[in-house]
């Protein structure tokens, strides 16, 4: 066994970073448009999602790496994006609202809010069974309802807006 090659790059680091970068923010990007209303479901399907991508992206990133420290450093580099993107979110408000998509309004005094649900593809059908899994059988009683940045859902009861404005009247 060669200890030397099998710790040497084969790559350049340089080529590594840029393209751990490259495909890390693409991803990420692809990810945060398309994937929004998934990613607060956890399952079998996105250990398959991850198993995929990181298929599909190996060869672009490495460009058929077999050294130890290639796939060290390209691990190295993803995780650091990752790392920073969080960092930059938490510190800065405005970084944070390009980073993660605030909530999305589907509801509102028991009506829904078909303009909101079509940006997301969400149907009725799949707000009624979010409401259901919360024990809201009537959405009428539903003050608002948000598909949240998360991709889960929360609903405000409470008497509707415009009956609580005439009774304060």
């Amino acid at each position: 066994m060669d200890w030397a090659r099998l710790f040497a790059f084969d790559t350049p680091p340089s080529e590594i970073f840029i393209r751990g970068t490259v495909i890390y923010i693409a991803i990420y990007a692809l990810l945060r448009v398309v994937l929004k209303r998934e990613a607060g479901t956890n399952g079998i399907t996105d250990l398959i999602v991850v198993v995929l991508i990181a298929d599909a992206a190996q060869n672009g990133m490495a460009g058929g790496y077999r050294s130890i420290s290639d796939g060290i450093l390209l691990v190295g580099v993803i995780i650091g994006w990752s790392y920073l993107l969080n960092w930059m979110a938490h510190r800065w408000p405005s970084v944070a609202r390009l980073l993660r998509p605030g909530p999305l309004l589907v509801i509102y005094d028991g009506a829904f809010l078909f303009s909101n649900m079509r940006k997301e593809m969400i149907t009725e059908e799949q707000v009624r069974e979010q409401a259901r899994k919360q024990g809201i059988a009537d959405l009428s009683v539903v003050r608002e309802g948000r598909m949240e940045s998360d991709g889960q859902f929360s609903f405000l009861i409470g008497a509707p807006r415009r009956v609580r404005d005439m009774v304060a009247d």
